[in-house]
């Protein structure tokens, strides 16, 4: 099978699976996204939905962030992991965002990844969930997998962000990126995956993913 009739394979596939495709992430407004996005770095989705209704509540712009201390951010945010890291990085950007651009989040991913805190990543979900340009955000998982089906040679994300918009038609982009997350989870996870449930490897994947899912 050829990399186009894999990446054919794979849309007809997802679609059946997840023709609805929400944000995993709970937020109000770009910014909360934003937010809720910096905080999933090396942490589940399920998780930072617990957090962030706390924070937002009291905080869902960067206006009333920076009333907040650095330390109570911290607290706030401290079951996700990383949080002095988190904590700085959402304090200042929200200054930025004051100072630069009033306050709002900037429709620009090179801007965005200006930003403490935000990665190409990060910068690449923002624009693509809240703002609706066409993007492919690639965390680790997604490179796992598209790794796994013979998609990308695997070297690291950026390539593989390459290589699956090669494949993939742009206007498949934004919710193909989710369909791919939601299967890993549910067909596929990081920790055991088993390749009598993950069908799309075991009918497109590499002789080395089927091997070492046997």
């Amino acid at each position: 099978m050829t990399k186009k009739e894999k990446a054919s394979y794979i849309i007809h596939e997802l679609e059946k699976l997840y023709p609805n495709t929400p944000i995993p992430l709970d937020h109000s407004s770009p910014y909360t996204l934003l937010i809720a996005v910096l905080l999933s770095a090396q942490c589940t989705d399920e998780r930072v939905n617990k957090i962030t209704p706390l924070l937002f509540s009291k905080a869902n712009n960067p206006f009333e962030m920076i009333k907040l201390s650095m330390e109570e951010i911290k607290q706030i945010i401290r079951p996700c992991g990383l949080s002095p890291k988190k904590a700085f990085a959402i304090y200042t950007l929200s200054q930025i965002l004051i100072e630069k651009y009033d306050g709002e989040i900037p429709e620009n991913i090179e801007l965005l990844e200006e930003l403490p805190g935000v990665g190409h990543k990060t910068a690449s979900v923002v624009m693509s969930q809240a703002f609706g340009h066409p993007m492919f955000p690639v965390d680790t998982h997604i490179h796992r997998l598209l790794t796994r089906w013979g998609i990308t040679n695997g070297k690291n994300v950026i390539q593989t962000e390459k290589d699956a918009k090669k494949l993939f038609p742009i206007e498949k982009w934004n919710k193909l990126h989710l369909q791919i997350i939601f299967y890993g989870r549910e067909y596929s996870p990081a920790r055991s995956p088993k390749l009598e449930k993950d069908f799309i490897t075991k009918c497109i994947g590499t002789k080395k993913a089927i091997s070492e899912l046997s």
